[in-house]
């Protein structure tokens, strides 16, 4: 147990029963946790199993190869149309949640079972995302920029090229595109930590937000 992911959730305005039980049958699965991307999030042997999220409509446990599992009774979705391995069990209910304890639990032991094979899913390649008119038009217009985009992994490629086209109108494709320019230019991902107080660098775990508490 870790005792960050306990005031994270204790701080939690919604779905804080919810989250708190579903992250009861995590630990209850012998999983690591820790917080990773202002996230509790559960590993096996330092890999990724699942991560606690909670929205508006609803809370979830996301399920980082999903895609690989079986859908029992249905209850797996993806997330989004540009999701390839990510997947979601989501929960509008503690009853909800409390019904289907076994269902979550086997998931669960599924997926780490998965992780625990070293099955891996074939991932479409950065060449094979679309990118957004707007963020093209900056790469052409600033040679440094483009230099910069391409000098980042393949991950955080895929991360803003997807984050830039998910706006439907261009003047906010635009905006979100400076936004993270500078982000870019310091060979940043869009989850990266720019803090400096991460202990998982170089992703955020959340730290700057203790921080700001503290403060």
């Amino acid at each position: 147990m870790d005792t960050t992911v306990e005031q994270l959730l204790q701080n939690t305005q919604n779905w804080k029963k919810e989250l708190t039980l579903l992250r009861k049958f995590l630990l209850e699965c012998m999983l690591q946790e820790e917080i990773k991307w202002k996230k509790p999030c559960y590993s096996y042997n330092e890999a990724n199993v699942a991560i606690l999220v909670g929205f508006k409509h609803y809370c979830a446990i996301g399920l980082f190869k999903g895609a690989l599992l079986q859908n029992r009774k249905e209850l797996i979705v993806t997330p989004t149309e540009n999701s390839q391995s990510g997947r979601q069990i989501r929960f509008t209910s503690l009853q909800q949640i409390i019904e289907l304890e076994a269902d979550i639990k086997a998931i669960l032991w599924e997926a780490i079972e998965i992780e625990k094979s070293g099955k891996k899913i074939a991932l479409k390649e950065t060449k094979d995302f679309a990118i957004s008119d707007e963020f093209q038009q900056k790469l052409n217009e600033s040679p440094a920029f483009k230099k910069a985009f391409e000098a980042l992994t393949p991950g955080r490629q895929r991360g803003y090229i997807l984050h830039f086209s998910a706006p439907k109108q261009s003047k906010t494709r635009e905006a979100i595109v400076e936004k993270y320019r500078q982000r870019i230019m310091n060979g940043k991902g869009l989850l990266d930590c720019v803090c400096g107080h991460s202990k998982k660098m170089p992703s955020c775990d959340g730290s700057h937000k203790f921080l700001k508490t503290k403060e």
